[in-house]
């Protein structure tokens, strides 16, 4: 199937609220990790989102060119083609984004979904995300007020974070500390500034405990009730029924989390959990098995030729990539979006 639609896009995420499961999101960062990515979404049966990051985006367009729209766009440009191929829908989206990295990143992106849609296409990435959780929330809100009148005109999804993700990721590092736990009154500040959906559509990544990076399990501290709680509030504010869920929620930062706790945030509205800190491990450690087991074919040692098909990128890459798929499959069972995809 082609890379989803606005429409279709929509419709994946009002399944998974409905559904009570959520999509895993997996960043990638070259064609193979792509492919990998696409491969474990079709042996789980689930439709799927593929991430890019600033960093992952710049990698992608080479080490000389270093130019993270470049990079962002050859990816989506190859996804849009080899996707066709696959009997499941995945949505295109960039992972977070800074105030420093807007003009060179996001803004750019968005610019070229609306030139897109001007002609009658579809836009390039269907949803886009502005971490603004370094700066003061007003101004965090202020800034994805504007951004969510430009996506929504371009069809573009927003993806808004409120509170910080701790740990390390793209170089950016964030302490660990109560800054990690979304304070109630922010998911009513959130309400007032982008409104529930009138304004346009948006995903929100409220923080619960989450830090970037690998642990153990069990050695995040999560705590998924701030988001039963951040619901709570949201729907008094706008006089919905006890119970609802207007935000649909993210959830970020989740390497060493306990499957019950997974699955309480998502019986709270998350929708979309993001996975790149497993999958980097689950490509990476095939490749090491190989060069460790054929070290006297992929070097020249001792004024010897080698052995060409344990050196040829191919024959450690296939591995890479089947291993990746398999963790991709794990997430998605773990989400509960297996065997969900669209007909």
């Amino acid at each position: 199937m082609p890379i989803a639609t606005p429409e279709v896009y929509a419709e994946m995420l009002d399944r998974a609220k409905g559904g009570e499961f959520a999509y895993p999101a997996i960043n990638v960062t070259s064609s193979e990790t792509l492919n990998a990515a696409l491969r474990g979404f079709a042996e789980a049966e689930s439709d799927g989102i593929i991430q890019v990051s600033t960093g992952g985006a710049e990698f992608a367009s080479g080490t000389r060119v270093k130019d993270m729209v470049t990079g962002a766009v050859a990816l989506a440009e190859f996804a849009h083609v080899v996707a066709e191929k696959y009997p499941i829908n995945v949505a295109l989206h960039t992972d977070h984004c800074p105030k420093d990295k807007l003009d060179g990143y996001v803004n750019p992106l968005i610019a070229i979904s609306q030139e897109r849609v001007n002609r009658g296409q579809n836009p390039l990435f269907q949803s886009h995300m502005w971490d603004g959780s370094a700066i003061d929330l007003d101004e965090n809100l202020k800034i994805a007020a504007e951004l969510l009148e430009k996506a929504s005109a371009a069809k573009i999804i927003l993806e808004v974070e409120i509170g910080v993700v701790g740990g390390e990721e793209d170089g950016v590092s964030n302490e660990i500390n109560e800054k990690l736990y979304t304070a109630e009154g922010d998911f009513v500040k959130t309400v007032d500034a982008l409104g529930s959906g009138e304004k346009g559509r948006y995903l929100l990544a409220a923080t619960f405990g989450n830090v970037h990076g690998a642990y153990k399990p069990g050695a995040v501290q999560l705590r998924p009730d701030v988001l039963k709680r951040g619901q709570a509030v949201a729907a008094e504010k706008l006089g919905l029924p006890a119970g609802s869920k207007p935000f649909e929620l993210v959830f970020h930062g989740g390497s060493g989390s306990l499957l019950e706790e997974i699955h309480e945030a998502v019986s709270y509205g998350v929708i979309k959990m993001n996975v790149d800190t497993d999958t980097q491990y689950a490509f990476s450690r095939p490749i090491a098995d190989h060069f460790f087991k054929n070290y006297d074919g992929v070097l020249k040692i001792d004024g010897e030729v080698g052995n060409k098909k344990t050196y040829d990128p191919r024959s450690y890459l296939k591995k890479a990539e089947v291993s990746m798929a398999e963790r991709v499959v794990e997430a998605a069972k773990a989400l509960k979006s297996a065997g969900t995809k669209l007909s």
